[in-house]
């Protein structure tokens, strides 16, 4: 049996980004909740809003541990795996990450000392501004990544560079206009859909941690406002999502319109073009088998009606195609989870408008494995939109066959596959371990600030107020520990 150097160097990098990618999106929509947090802190002076930024700090911190280090083999592989590519996009490339690095990496981890232990070493100000910092920081982080990942997919701002080493030609893509670079056509779009994306997902992360302990009654109180602010942050960006993704979209198509046909498995270019619900698109056929589609659906997306005319992959060349069937599938269940995010954060903010939510039992269970959703659609949105560019590496400019190191042999491929395996695998135990570990710990109790001679019933009314009202079943246990105990 021959190895494939080329399947096996995609093999690697699809292996340790989308490992890497567990942790960014949830760093990202844990740094805004910890903002919220601790800013309802500083204005209500509740205890209960530091236990809980306090809490999610070290949740956050643990992810940015482990974030940190699997994304730094990535950059390796560019250059050991892929060095025609790295050689063609070193220019763009080396602009958008040393500009992460000054931009992004430096002002997050510059402040993240400070908002790890600094809690009772600044003042509150300081430390909410450090957390502001770090927040922003992770964000910037996503921009300049998403920057390059955009060029890749709509190229602007460049002129090709040939030249002859040693007989051998080269291409290489070298900036002409920077600001072209960052504002290529896609990179706005593509932002802000990917922001929306770790937003989510740290608000339903929020909201199944939060979940867990109201069914096992630990915490209550403060989990109860945990949820909420997660739900709310969840509900208003699974709907902004839904804009987004339209937007984004139509720009594919106006972009990239074999990677949209390719998406919505439109084999024929055709007027009334429908929308598929599911399917299994047959490349051979050109068809969709046991599909439920709506008729002149896709039209009316794109054009605004449901008559105007949709180019299809007939229209490009079938060396051109994108895996239809793997892009077809990743993008409707990205959309269909999308499609769940919204409706179930809105029944469940109704039912807290209500006063119900949290006695339903059900739903609770149901968060606290939902934040799996999250998780799957930010994976699968990525896959749909890397597979959806091949066979270009970079959109029209290079092929992801050309883009591989030729000298590098298939078996050290795999070796280093099966090595960095292993290694991730025991990262992502030990990312559990600390995991469980601090999540039954749960949320420290705030000490009662101290009431002016403060002693006995006060005092023991300050602390039951700091507690947030533990609910009558504690107070009830408590009592009869104290009957048995006289």
């Amino acid at each position: 049996m021959t190895l494939d150097v080329e399947i096996l160097a995609r093999l690697q990098f699809a292996l340790t980004i989308m490992f890497h990618y567990l942790f960014p999106p949830l760093t990202i929509g844990l740094g805004v909740l910890m903002v919220i947090m601790e800013g309802l802190y500083l204005k209500t002076r509740d205890k209960q809003y530091e236990a809980m930024a306090r809490f999610w700090t070290k949740i956050f911190a643990l992810n940015f541990a482990i974030g940190v280090a699997s994304g730094i083999v990535m950059e390796f592989q560019f250059g050991t795996n892929w060095s025609v590519y790295s050689r063609f996009v070193g220019d763009v490339f080396g602009s958008a990450l040393a500009a992460e690095g000054i931009f992004a990496f430096f002002l997050e981890s510059g402040f993240l000392a400070i908002l790890v232990f600094g809690w009772d070493r600044v003042s509150p100000r300081m430390h909410f501004f450090s957390t502001i910092m770090v927040a922003l920081g992770s964000m910037f982080s996503a921009v300049w990544i998403v920057v390059a990942n955009s060029w890749q997919q709509t190229p602007t701002g460049y002129h090709i560079v040939t030249r002859t080493i040693e007989g051998h030609v080269f291409r290489r893509a070298e900036i002409t206009d920077f600001w072209a670079v960052v504002f290529n056509p896609s990179s706005i779009h593509r932002l802000t859909h990917v922001l929306l994306g770790c937003f989510i997902m740290g608000a339903f992360f929020v909201m199944s941690v939060s979940a867990y302990y109201i069914l096992k009654r630990r915490h209550v109180a403060i989990s109860q406002k945990t949820f909420t602010i997660a739900l709310v942050m969840a509900a208003v960006t699974s709907l902004a999502t839904l804009f987004s993704g339209h937007l984004q979209a139509q720009n594919v198509y106006e972009t990239q319109p074999p990677k949209l046909a390719a998406f919505e498995a439109q084999f024929q270019t055709g007027e009334r073009a429908p929308l598929y619900i599911f399917g299994l698109p047959d490349e051979e056929s050109q068809t969709v088998k046991y599909g439920l589609a709506m008729p002149g659906g896709l039209s009316f997306l794109l054009h605004g009606n449901f008559q105007d005319e949709v180019t299809g992959l007939d229209r490009f060349p079938k060396e051109d195609w994108p895996p239809v069937f793997l892009a077809f599938q990743t993008y409707h269940i990205m959309v269909g989870l999308g499609m769940f995010f919204i409706a179930i954060t809105l029944f469940a903010l109704l039912l807290r408008l209500r006063g119900t939510l949290f006695q339903k039992r059900w739903l609770m269970m149901l968060f606290v494995v939902a934040v799996v959703g999250p998780v799957v659609a930010n994976q699968f949105g990525w896959v749909a939109a890397e597979v959806g560019r091949q066979p270009w590496i970079v959109w029209g400019e290079l092929r992801t066959s050309e883009a591989y190191s030729p000298s590098v042999p298939a078996e050290q491929v795999l070796a280093s596959i099966v090595l960095f395996g292993i290694i991730y695998a025991l990262l992502f135990v030990v990312w559990v371990y600390v995991l469980d570990r601090k999540i039954r710990e749960g949320p420290a109790q705030m000490p009662p600030d101290p009431a002016p001679g403060g002693g006995g019933v006060l005092a023991a009314a300050a602390a039951l107020h700091a507690r947030g009202g533990a609910s009558m079943t504690d107070a009830h246990e408590s009592t009869g520990r104290s009957r048995r105990s006289s």
